[in-house]
């Protein structure tokens, strides 16, 4: 391994588990580096595996539970969070006092170049660069459309966002203008690749001349996927059903037994797939994307130039992401489960809009945000040794405002 002093960057990708599109925009970033020839050393780590039993419970269990059971209690908490700088102390030392073994292990590591993919790792980088410890700021790739406040940190060294909106946004908040930039949320390199719907499909052993709905329940098979299941049954067009289930076994399990108990019954088909490292694959094979609105999911659409159907978004995050695609035109929104087949037989039937869809997702995507990210970061300077901090407070209607403007 060549050395940082033989003019190579040691660079340090962090992530948390909490939901699986964090890590996987980390993941992103760790192929493009490993293939830099100006990176010489690189890591990614899931910071949550370097905290207490307590802390992982809350961003991995706790989140997951508030989806399936209470999701507009996520909501209220997204809202109401979502003012800059508010508690902030408070938040870095619950931070802090759970992240122990995180601050000596990245301190330890003295990386010259830091990517964040989540906003906690980005604040405890930030505090240990204020206090002497790393030599170098943290740099944000926000994997949201819009940026909450927990994403904000005093000390950062350039913020990656998805719109220009979230640029404007960010630059009333005091963010210094040079250090933006509207890369887009890191996505597999892959999905650059040029793939065809009908080379797609039989690679993936499917038919080439069905409709494709691709139904995508999320990292960890959470959601109403089998009530909207039943549902896309009851389309009267002839289609082919692919559910990504994720890692939810249990899921996977239920859905092949519908499957075994509907397929030639109906003019809709349907296979279930487990977990997958193919899904730059589906995407291009697919017709239509149906499921909620993560930004790493529905960057990887974008990136596919395929329309989306949104379900339930979650409220906070999801709920904000799905606005932005539903003004650029690139995704529709059904708000009843039980007018889901109907409103996607309105969709089939139309294909000038089904066209103007896939126009509208190709302007909006960025497929090469994680090369972008890391060309741009590599063509800084390693570090300098000084704190960049917010240039003052934004302007007091920012700061109550925050992003609910957005």
């Amino acid at each position: 391994m060549i050395s940082e002093t033989q003019g190579r960057r040691k660079v340090l990708i962090l992530s948390a588990s909490a939901g699986a599109g964090h890590v996987r925009a980390a993941e992103a970033l760790l192929k493009v580096c490993q293939a830099h020839p100006q990176v010489g050393q690189v890591q990614h780590w899931d910071m949550l595996k370097y905290t207490s039993r307590l802390f992982r419970h809350i961003y991995s269990q706790v989140y997951l539970d508030l989806i399936n059971r209470a999701p507009k209690m996520l909501g209220w908490i997204y809202d109401t969070t979502d003012t800059p700088w508010r508690r902030e102390k408070m938040r870095l030392a619950f931070d802090k006092f759970n992240a122990g073994p995180f601050l000596k292990a990245a301190a330890a590591f003295t990386p010259n170049l830091i990517i964040c993919t989540h906003f906690t790792p980005a604040v405890l980088t930030a505090w240990l660069y204020e206090n002497g410890r790393l030599p170098v700021r943290p740099s944000i790739a926000v994997t949201d459309f819009d940026c909450h406040a927990m994403w904000l940190t005093h000390s950062y060294q350039h913020y990656f966002v998805m719109l220009e909106e979230t640029r404007a946004h960010m630059e009333r908040l005091g963010i210094d203008p040079t250090c933006i930039s509207v890369s887009g949320i890191p996505v597999d390199p892959v999905f650059m690749e040029e793939k065809t719907p009908e080379q797609a499909r039989r690679r993936l052993g499917l038919d080439l001349h069905l409709f494709t709905i691709l139904v995508v329940a999320g990292g960890y098979g959470v959601g109403p996927v089998e009530t909207m299941i039943d549902e896309l049954f009851r389309i009267r067009r002839r289609a082919q059903i692919v559910v990504i289930a994720g890692q939810g076994e249990d899921l996977k399990q239920k859905l092949d037994q519908i499957a075994a108990r509907r397929n030639g019954a109906e003019p809709v088909q349907m296979v279930a797939i487990g977990y997958t490292t193919l899904m730059d694959e589906y995407m291009a094979a697919a017709d239509l994307l149906l499921g909620k609105a993560g930004g790493l999911t529905t960057s990887e659409a974008l990136a596919r130039r395929l329309p989306i159907c949104i379900v339930n978004p979650i409220p906070g995050q999801e709920q904000r992401n799905a606005d932005h695609l539903l003004e650029a035109g690139a995704a529709i929104r059904c708000n009843n489960i039980a007018a889901l087949a109907w409103k996607i037989e309105r969709l089939m039937d139309d294909p000038n809009r089904l066209t103007a869809m896939r126009r509208h997702a190709a302007e909006l995507s960025r497929p090469a945000a994680a090369t972008t990210i890391v060309n741009t970061l590599l063509e800084m300077p390693a570090h300098n040794g000084v704190s960049r901090r917010l240039r003052g407070r934004a302007p007091k209607r920012a700061r109550q405002s925050s992003g609910r403007e957005a």
